[in-house]
Formats: C-alpha cells, sequence, structure tokens
C-alpha cells in the first residue's frame, strides 16, 4: 500500500512536533508541515498530499474560509482540529468541504482515528458526487431522447415505441451511443425550424 503523505499546517513549533509524533506513532506518513500560511494554497498545491491536517485553535470564519479554500477539499481529505467552535464556524467548514472537523483541540491519540474518519467521508462524498453527476447526465441524455422521439412521431406520424426503435437502429447502424444519435437530431430540428 502507498504512504500516505501528509501536509500538517500548524504554526506553533512545538503543536508541530506533538502532531508528527501522533502520526509517526500512528503508521508509515510521509510528513510534512507548513508553518508559514503565507502562499498556502500555492505550498499545498506543489507538495501535492494525500491528506491535510490542519490544526487551527480558534479559527475566525475569515481564517477557517482562508485555509479551507487553500488546501482544496475536494481534491483531497482535510481534517481540521479546533479548540472550541459555534454551530455557525461548524456548518461553514462543513460546506467548505473539510472531512472531518474536530472540537475540542488536537490530541496525540485522537490523530489516527480522526484521519481514517476524514479518508472515508471522503471517499463516501466523492463517490456521491460521482453517482449525482451520472444520475444528471443520464436525466439529460433521457430528456435529449424523448425531444428526438417527439420531433420523429411529429414528422413521420408514428409511436413513440417505433420513434425509439427508429433511433435505436440508427444508433447501432453508426455505432454511436442512442443519446449522441438523439442529440444531432434535435440540433438538425432546431437549424430547420
Amino acid at each position: 500500500m502507498k504512504r500516505l503523505s501528509v501536509i500538517v499546517v500548524e504554526k506553533d513549533r512545538d503543536r508541530a512536533i506533538m502532531i508528527v509524533d501522533g502520526l509517526r506513532e500512528a503508521g508509515d506518513f510521509d510528513v510534512r508541515i507548513i508553518g508559514d500560511d503565507i502562499g498556502l494554497a500555492r505550498k499545498i498545491a506543489d507538495q501535492n498530499p494525500d491528506l491535510v491536517l490542519i490544526d487551527a485553535g480558534n479559527p475566525s470564519r475569515d481564517a477557517l474560509e482562508e485555509l479551507t479554500l487553500a488546501t482544496a477539499p475536494m481534491q483531497r481529505p482535510v481534517a481540521m482540529f479546533v479548540d472550541g467552535s459555534d454551530g455557525a464556524l461548524t456548518r461553514a467548514a462543513i460546506e467548505a468541504g473539510v472531512s472531518a472537523y474536530v472540537v475540542d483541540g488536537l490530541r496525540a491519540e485522537r490523530i489516527k482515528p480522526v484521519l481514517d474518519a476524514a479518508i472515508a467521508r471522503f471517499h463516501m462524498i466523492q463517490k456521491m458526487r460521482a453517482e449525482l453527476a451520472e444520475t444528471r447526465r443520464a436525466l439529460e441524455e433521457r430528456k435529449v431522447i424523448d425531444r428526438a422521439k417527439g420531433i420523429l412521431m411529429r414528422a413521420r406520424g408514428i409511436s413513440e415505441e417505433e420513434a425509439y426503435a427508429m433511433m435505436r437502429k440508427a444508433a447501432m447502424d453508426q455505432g454511436r451511443k442512442l443519446a449522441d444519435v438523439a442529440q444531432a437530431l434535435v440540433m438538425a430540428a432546431d437549424m430547420l425550424k
């Protein structure tokens, strides 16, 4: 199994050492620390880690937004540890894509379970996004196919089943997807209007 690379965003040197020690005890990670948040997005992008761990202490909404934007949470799991939080900050972190938002600070023994949860949640959300995109694509294809059937039904005076069979045969004969044939028919009909 590939060794996970982890970026730790932590300004305080002692806390950074504690985090690195906790990660080393928890497993075989390639750990790198970013202690300065100037150019954070570029630094993270340059290193392209598998996971980002942020020890934010008591973040303001602006700091939270900057950190989550910099870590590209849609591209990788992000675990954020905070000392305390209110509902609005928690909601903002989750909406920004943070995979694990842990209140009550960071302790070495909590690092591994939180990282595991962040990774699992990230993969679950990525799967849901992919399924949603596929569902949307299928719905759009269905709409185009239905519209094309309607065009054929009106132009040829045939039933819905006959229109569908005609498009299906054309798709098979041309080695194309039914949705592509339907899209071409709809585009041609639009041009002839």
